[in-house]
């Protein structure tokens, strides 16, 4: 649980970058890999990421401004703009927690899914590892989709392949 907001922005800050990085990787094409039927796309995968931490802190009631649209609407058929709205909510998102609430907000409660009511501390720490826990799973779908995945908590297979080192199996 974050009981500082300044600790929230260096976690949050680190993640959405390495998010960032997994986001601008997608292409067009690679929206449609899924693991099987009825299951979702890596497109809305990434769609549920971009959009979900609005509602997620929406009902804490921090005030956020709009994006284009939410996780009840369509991914778009674009990586790029679901990149971009990616990066628009994650800064959008920490703008909004950094202006309006300070670390005595943090142990204020909110209730959440199923009527439990959660610190905003322990919110923030939940809201990164869903994105971490859908990162993850991203990942394995964008290999599939054929596509390089980039760093995110060190070198890639395909990285210390380029650096002349044995990769581990």
């Amino acid at each position: 649980m974050f009981t500082s907001v300044q600790s929230f922005a260096a976690g949050w800050s680190n993640e959405t970058a390495a998010t960032q990085r997994v986001m601008n990787a997608l292409t067009d094409a690679s929206l449609r890999q899924s693991v099987g039927p009825e299951l979702r796309t890596l497109g809305q995968l990434a769609w549920h990421v971009a959009t979900s931490g609005y509602e997620m802190l929406a009902r804490t009631g921090l005030q956020l401004p709009p994006l284009p649209g939410d996780e009840h609407t369509p991914a778009p058929d674009s990586a790029q703009a679901i990149a971009e709205t990616y990066g628009s909510m994650s800064k959008k998102l920490l703008e909004a927690v950094q202006s309006q609430w300070t670390d005595a907000d943090l142990l204020r409660t909110s209730e959440m899914y199923g009527g439990e009511a959660w610190a905003n501390g322990l919110t923030l720490h939940v809201l990164i590892q869903h994105e971490v826990h859908h990162r993850g799973q991203m990942t394995v779908l964008m290999r599939q989709a054929g596509l390089r995945t980039p760093d995110i908590y060190g070198p890639t297979r395909e990285d210390w392949i380029e650096q002349g080192m044995q990769p581990l199996l």
